[in-house]
């Protein structure tokens, strides 16, 4: 059993005038308990006549005070004896101190009442010390205190604050459904043996700095309030199975070594894991209002199942696949009990991906996620990024602030578009009032980083087959190639026909409607201008010189004569008829075999040339979004 008493004793004396009992050349402070009254002497080296004299004056809810005492077993029953209340038949203390006190046996504290303020910091306990069941009415403090073997505070109770700072934990440690009705402090504690707060109730909580190096079990602990576990160390296993945070859960700087699992734990508020690391594969569920991973690093495999969370991961690590997915079901305890969600109800229970800036997106995948307000720029390797499932892009406002609009003029976009197009608008606020997201302290992205960035999101969503949402992408990436003024002026001319045509070849509608605005042109164009007043009639003409020769036949086809006379008379059923066997035939059979005038020549052939295009388009746009 290691001890933590120190092999080199201490020269400097304590505080408090000491029994300096022992005293040798090598250790001239002696026995540094507190002389007990008048006496010069402590509790420990008392006379025997003067010991008992001395508990024979205590009471139920006296003060004592014995810091810097050597207590053995039978000493400290001989103490708690004498407090002892005959009401409950348990030791009751009024303000009591232990400083520096060892403990050399196994010390038994069970069922205690500590009145008032309570103090054994830098007490040292050589063996078992229990606790259970026992009640701090007012401060407990442990600071600097050393346990070399089991500790127990199963069931007890701490009233107001709780210190254990850097307090040295060198075995078993049990919490088990221990209540800290005010704040608890592990602040630089060190838990060498597993550590047990299965069942605790907290309220403001630090674990700053700890290090549990067995394992760590806060299954079904609740925390009223904040907790904090800045810089933790845990080097085994941890559990947070069934615990609930109705504060924020923070782990900045925690390194979860050897977890497997990380909750499940539902968080009313926000669980921040900035620049933690989890060292093995790992699968997080989390329930919360915010999710913080920024600067997190995973050096292995990693699945986050999260609800109703809205997740920051920028600038994190990831050096294996690591999985971001919504978890459609409730939470559920080691007992497959579920979890109360009460606190976040009210929300959607999907997740909310608000950026990935910095993070080489190579090994990460994404399913069922809400992408609408995710920040995309500065993000490595985006083509390779893993979209599956349900994941859902911001839209395009309805109408774009028109009274009327494309119904296919809706499309999946980025929010790095938003904030460009609130940026060059000229009034930014009616931008933002029509729908587009205001880009608050967003980066200023020109054009051509945001159409790379589409470009390669469409990649990553074709790698995985979806073409009808790579499509849209698509279209941003082209839109923003038309509105970036550091292209030629023909490539934006090109683009801008492109898009009022067919919408970069993905509006099937709209490319239709040009597509019967042309023929109708066409035919008005056939019908008033274009055909003939009538149909020319070949006319056969010849003469035979003599008896017996040749006969000489030339058959001529006069030139189609102009309609003549007001164009109201020149709109009928027939000729309306021949106008639109012409169009159809010069769009899909090319050629319609129609005498026409000069202006119908042409007309036919522009809309030879024409229609067939937009006819072409409208079907590319009808594929592009059937296209598995």
């Amino acid at each position: 059993m290691p001890s933590a008493t120190p092999s080199t004793p201490s020269s400097t004396p304590p505080a408090w005038p000491h029994c300096a009992h022992d005293a040798t050349p090598e250790d001239p402070v002696g026995c540094r308990g507190l002389r007990v009254g008048s006496h010069t002497a402590c509790l420990a080296h008392l006379d025997d006549t003067d010991r008992a004299a001395y508990l024979t004056v205590l009471s139920p809810g006296a003060d004592i005070d014995h810091r810097g005492t050597p207590f053995t077993p039978n000493l400290l029953n001989q103490l708690l004896a004498a407090l002892r209340d005959p009401t409950t038949g348990k030791p009751r203390t009024g303000e009591a101190r232990f400083d520096g006190a060892t403990f050399s046996g196994e010390a038994r504290f069970n069922g205690a009442t500590f009145s008032r303020e309570v103090r054994f910091d830098g007490a040292t306990f050589s063996r078992k010390a229990q606790f259970r069941e026992t009640t701090f009415t007012q401060d407990a403090r442990f600071d600097g205190a050393a346990f070399s073997g089991e500790t127990e505070f199963e069931n007890a109770t701490f009233s107001h604050g709780a210190r254990f700072g850097k307090t040295t934990f060198s075995c078993r440690t049990s919490f088990d459904v221990a209540t800290f009705s005010d704040q608890a402090s592990f602040a630089g504690a060190t838990f060498s043996g597993e550590a047990r707060f299965i069942g605790a109730r907290f309220s403001r909580t630090w674990f700053s700095e700890a290090t549990f190096s067995a394992g760590a079990r806060f299954v079904d602990a609740k925390f009223s309030e904040d907790a904090r576990f800045d810089g933790t160390t845990f080097s085994r296993d941890t559990s947070f199975q069934g615990a609930t945070f109705s504060g924020d859960a923070r782990f900045h700087g925690a390194r979860f070594e050897m977890s497997s699992f990380l909750g499940p734990l539902v968080c009313s508020k926000q669980v921040v894991m900035d620049g933690a690391v989890f060292g093995q594969p790992v699968t997080v569920e989390i329930a919360a209002h915010q999710v913080s991973c920024v600067r997190t690093r995973w050096a292995s495999t990693a699945t986050l199942r999260l609800r109703y969370a809205e997740l920051d991961l920028r600038d994190a690590v990831f050096e294996y696949p690591v999985t971001v997915a919504a978890r459609p079901n409730a939470l559920r305890s080691r007992v497959s009990v579920s979890l109360s969600e009460a606190e976040l109800s009210g929300r959607e229970p999907g997740v909310r991906l608000m950026s990935v800036d910095g993070v080489d997106a190579a090994h990460l995948a994404l399913q069922d996620i809400d992408l609408s307000a995710c920040r995309f720029a500065g993000v490595v390797h985006l083509d390779q990024l893993k979209v599956d499932g349900w994941c859902t892009f911001a839209g395009v406002p309805a109408g774009w602030g028109r009274p009327f609009s494309w119904p296919s003029s809706q499309r999946n976009t980025l929010v790095e578009e938003h904030h460009w197009r609130v940026r060059t608008a000229r009034r930014p606020g009616r931008a933002v009032a029509r729908g587009w997201t205001s880009p608050q302290d967003a980066p200023v992205l020109k054009p051509a980083m945001v159409a790379a960035l589409y470009r390669q999101l469409r990649k990553s969503l074709e790698d995985g087959k979806n073409e009808p949402d790579a499509a849209d992408f698509y279209y941003g990436e082209s839109e923003m190639r038309r509105h970036d003024v550091t292209r030629p002026w023909g490539e934006r001319a090109l683009l801008t026909a492109y898009w009022a045509l067919s919408g970069y070849g993905l509006r099937a509608i709209r490319t239709l409607a040009w597509l019967v605005a042309a023929m109708a042109a066409t035919i008005a164009v056939m019908v008033l201008w274009g055909l003939p007043a009538d149909d020319p009639k070949p006319t056969t003409t010849g003469r035979q010189v003599a008896v017996g020769q040749e006969v000489l036949l030339t058959t001529d086809v006069p030139a189609p004569v102009n309609p003549s006379g007001p164009l109201t008379e020149r709109v009928t059923t027939e000729r309306l008829e021949k106008g639109l066997r012409v169009v159809i035939n010069s769009v899909i059979f090319r050629s319609s075999g129609q005498d026409l005038t000069a202006t119908g020549t042409y007309t036919e052939m522009t809309s030879r040339l024409a229609e067939p295009v937009l006819l072409g388009l409208a079907v590319l746009a009808v594929r592009s979004r059937v296209k598995r």
